[in-house]
C-alpha cells in the first residue's frame, strides 16, 4: 500500500524498537497491522530524545537498556516483509543513524522493506546537499517536519522534496502533550490544507483518542497516534489489548 494524497483516514502507530522487550518489535507490528493501523512508524532509541514527552523518553531509556540498536533493530527486520505488508518507517534522531553511517543506513532499510525515515533534527539543507542521492538510490522516502511556524517558502520545499507524506506537527510542543482542538489549531491546520500541497499530510503530537483523531483527519490524510500507545504497551497483556485500542481510535 502506498501513502497517497487521496487516501483518507489513515492511522499511522509509533512504537519504540525494544520496548516493553528487546524482541518484542515484529509481534507489535504484526499485531498492529491486524488491528487495523494503515502504517507504522517503528522508533530507533536514542539516549537524549530532546522532542519526546517523558512517556517516550523512558520507552527510548528501556529499550536502550534491553540492548536495543540499528544493528539489532536491522536484524529484526529481516523477516519483516514475511509479517506486514503495510508500510513501516523508522524514526529517530541524526546521530545514531550518523554512527551507523548515513549509505549503511539507507541500504539496511531498502534489504529490510522499510518504505522511509522520520528524523526530525537531520537539517533539511543537509540532506539535499549530503544525503539526498543515497536515500533516493535506495527507494527510501525521507519524511521533513511542518510546524506552525514554517514559513510558507520552507512548507512549498519540504513539499517539492517529498516523496511520501508530510509530517505536520500539531504544536511545538513535545510528543505526549494533548492536541489542541481548539481554533487556533483549526485555523494552522486549515491554512496548511488551504496549500494544496502534492504530497499526503499525516498530523502528529497529541493525538491519542477517537476525538483528536477524527479532528485531525478533518484536515489531513491521517493522523499519528504515538504516546498513548506506548502506555498501552507497559501493560500486562498489551498485545491482546491491541485490537480494542485501534477499534477506540478509528471506530
Amino acid at each position: 500500500m502506498q501513502i497517497t494524497k487521496h487516501a483518507n483516514g489513515l492511522l499511522s502507530i509509533y512504537f519504540t524498537a525494544g520496548y516493553p522487550h528487546l524482541d518484542s518489535t515484529i509481534e507489535i507490528a504484526k499485531a498492529l497491522e491486524i488491528a487495523g493501523a494503515d502504517f507504522l512508524e517503528i522508533g530507533f532509541p536514542y539516549s537524549d530524545p530532546v522532542a519526546d514527552g517523558p512517556t517516550i523518553q523512558h520507552s527510548s531509556e528501556v529499550a536502550l537498556k534491553n540492548g536495543m540498536s540499528l544493528k539489532v533493530l536491522f536484524e529484526q527486520l529481516k523477516d519483516l516483509r514475511k509479517h506486514v505488508q503495510i508500510p513501516v518507517y523508522l524514526m529517530g534522531y541524526v546521530n545514531p543513524v550518523l554512527q551507523f553511517g548515513v549509505e549503511a543506513f539507507c541500504k539496511a532499510c531498502k534489504e529490510v522493506g522499510v518504505n522511509g525515515t522520520i528524523i526530525p533534527d537531520l537539517p533539511m539543507y543537509e540532506y539535499e546537499e549530503l544525503y539526498q542521492h543515497m536515500f533516493e538510490e535506495n527507494g527510501i522516502s525521507n519524511i521533513f517536519l511542518v510546524t506552525p511556524q514554517t514559513s510558507e517558502s520552507r512548507i512549498r520545499k519540504i513539499d517539492n522534496l517529498s516523496t511520501s507524506f508530510i509530517y505536520l506537527l500539531s504544536s511545538n510542543a513535545t510528543t505526549g502533550k494533548q492536541l489542541d482542538i481548539q481554533d487556533q489549531a483549526s485555523s494552522y491546520f486549515q491554512r496548511i490544507k488551504d496549500m494544496k500541497l502534492e504530497n499526503p499530510i499525516i498530523i502528529g503530537f497529541g493525538i491519542h483518542d477517537k476525538e483528536t483523531f477524527t479532528k485531525a483527519t478533518n484536515f489531513a490524510n491521517g493522523a499519528i497516534v504515538g504516546t498513548a500507545f506506548v502506555k498501552l504497551l507497559a501493560e500486562e497483556n498489551y498485545l491482546s489489548r491491541i485490537p480494542e485500542f485501534i477499534k477506540s481510535i478509528k471506530g
